[in-house]
């Protein structure tokens, strides 16, 4: 039986407006395979687009927040502070709620919740997979395969993505949550806990689609990784 009552699920979004459907739909699909209440917190973090027409499509437990930070740990951290302090998130014992985040132009599968609350560790980190590379040539997609799968460690993979990553409320709160930073804030969260002591499960079985695109919100974020695998580049992923 899942030891978790409620969950948690934030989306950071920058003009995401053509992608934040598909990626809301997929979220809210894996919520209603859950046994748990689910609350997603989308963060419309200084948009000026169409994004915020989207508010009130997707059920009440899809609530959106507007912000004017542009900064993306800023924005995670925003959308775990307002779910604490709702009235739907009220619950006095943390170590019973699930806290998960992904991305706008990401699509988590049906199970991804469930997955992730299956492990009884403190922090579970998944990792991406890109469902289509048409801009991008094939030798760069090779590149690009071969690094990633060549980075691990001796306790799983060797990736961070806030895109795929979710983690105890209680574990999150303790080691003061996401830093406002504007790239690199998922690696720092999982580098404090670490730093703590908590436990990782560094799952390559939980995956996610995510885009593959070069041109990216966060400055050498997932996007600007992808541009080093071009014909003139060859580093590590991040």
């Amino acid at each position: 039986m899942n030891e978790f009552e409620r969950a948690v699920v934030v989306i950071p979004a920058h003009n995401e407006a053509t992608r934040l459907p598909d990626s809301l739909k997929a979220v809210v699909t894996a919520a209603a395979c859950s046994s748990m209440s689910v609350l997603t917190v989308v963060v419309l973090d200084a948009c000026d687009d169409a994004s915020a027409d989207l508010v009130g499509r997707f059920g009440s437990d899809v609530h959106f927040v507007e912000v004017d930070l542009r900064n993306v740990g800023a924005s995670r951290a925003a959308g775990f502070g307002y779910a604490r302090a709702s009235a739907g998130m009220d619950c006095t014992d943390e170590s019973r709620v699930w806290y998960a985040t992904t991305d706008a132009d990401t699509q988590v599968d049906p199970d991804w919740l469930i997955r992730q609350t299956a492990s009884d560790a403190d922090m579970v980190l998944g990792v991406v997979r890109i469902a289509n590379w048409r801009h991008l040539p094939a030798a760069a997609v090779r590149r690009y395969l071969s690094a990633y799968r060549s980075k691990r460690r001796q306790d799983g993979h060797g990736h961070v993505h806030g895109a795929n990553m979710g983690f105890r409320a209680e574990a999150y709160w303790r080691v003061g949550g996401f830093a406002a930073l504007p790239t690199g804030e998922d690696v720092d969260l999982a580098r404090r806990f670490e730093e703590h002591g908590l436990r990782i499960d560094r799952n390559e079985r939980l995956s996610v689609t995510t885009s593959a695109r070069q041109k990216g919100k966060a400055p050498r974020g997932f996007a600007a990784h992808l541009r080093r695998f071009g014909p003139t580049a060859d580093r590590e992923p991040a």
